[in-house]
């Protein structure tokens, strides 16, 4: 069932579905280094098994994935030196000075990775439930298609908690609209599965106690298509869409978050990339409850 510390890894459908489990209940599987360096492991193992024609990602306990590990004692120990670093924080531009080890960091494992799954050569499902925030985000929208709990919560959180202008994959205009992107980010406000699936960002919406059967259920019809046309299909989707722009903006938006960085970092005296309270933002440790976006609500 599972060679990893951080997820699972199983096949079902007689080989023909790949289903990854991530697996940080604890911490609602908020995405650490190992978590992230794992996944992409995973990935590959789909990709590089021919019978497998889908690849479903889904999230153990309470929620899909609550975004980036922001200070766990766990993700900590990965980032300072000593017998539990991670590997990852001494390579890919982790030992260079200034703002460039951020870039190169978030650009191997967080930017390029997430794009890289985008173009994963199988189908893809994003099974959610309960939280999905930030970079919970990017995990869900890199994927081809969301299946969705009828209790999942989007939202992005970081522009009101941490002074951010959103994550570093930044699909936002591309999966809530332009106008709604801005609204949920800079209000931290969020959409339900409903609103999602009118969106057209989520495909499926299932009871709680029913998502894992029918999203099996949802990818078995999917992995009936011939393997030469799914992946077709998906290439015209995803080409049209970067001739619209899509990759294009990504980069851009990617370079935008460092410069966002590097203003915090600036402002705090080098102490932090990223707002503090002192600035006016909630205490991502202690802040409100993340509220629905609605029409009647200012």
């Amino acid at each position: 069932m599972s060679d990893y510390r951080y997820l699972s890894y199983e096949t079902l459908e007689d080989g023909r579905v790949a289903r990854i489990t991530l697996d940080r209940p604890q911490s609602r599987n908020a995405q650490n280094r190992g978590m992230l360096v794992e996944l992409g492991q995973a990935f590959e193992r789909a990709e590089t098994d021919d019978t497998v024609r889908v690849v479903i990602l889904r999230g153990a306990g309470a929620s899909f994935s609550a975004g980036h590990d922001m200070g766990t004692p766990e993700s900590i120990s990965e980032r300072e030196p000593g017998p539990d670093q991670h590997p990852t924080y001494l390579c890919n531009g982790a030992t260079m000075p200034g703002a460039e080890a951020r870039t190169r960091q978030e650009w191997h494992y967080y930017f390029h990775n997430t794009r890289r799954w985008r173009d994963l050569r199988k189908i893809t499902i994003a099974q959610v439930h309960g939280n999905v925030l930030s970079a919970g985000l990017m995990l869900a929208w890199c994927c081809d298609l969301i299946v969705a709990a009828e209790d999942t919560v989007f939202a992005d959180v970081v522009a009101t908690r941490l002074g951010m202008c959103g994550v570093e994959y930044f699909a936002h205009p591309w999966e809530f609209g332009p106008r709604r992107a801005k609204e949920l980010l800079l209000t931290g406000d969020s959409l339900g599965a409903t609103e999602a699936h009118a969106l057209g960002m989520v495909s499926k919406v299932f009871g709680a106690d029913e998502i894992s059967e029918r999203t099996v259920e949802f990818a078995r019809r999917i992995a009936k298509v011939p393997t030469m046309a799914a992946l077709l299909v998906k290439e015209s989707v995803n080409q049209t869409q970067d001739a619209m722009g899509f990759s294009t903006a990504l980069d851009a938006c990617f370079t935008l978050h460092q410069l966002n960085h590097a203003h915090w970092s600036e402002i705090t005296g080098g102490k932090i990339p990223v707002g503090t309270v002192e600035y006016g933002l909630d205490d991502w440790r202690n802040a409100p409850a993340i509220q629905p976006a609605r029409a009647d609500r200012p």
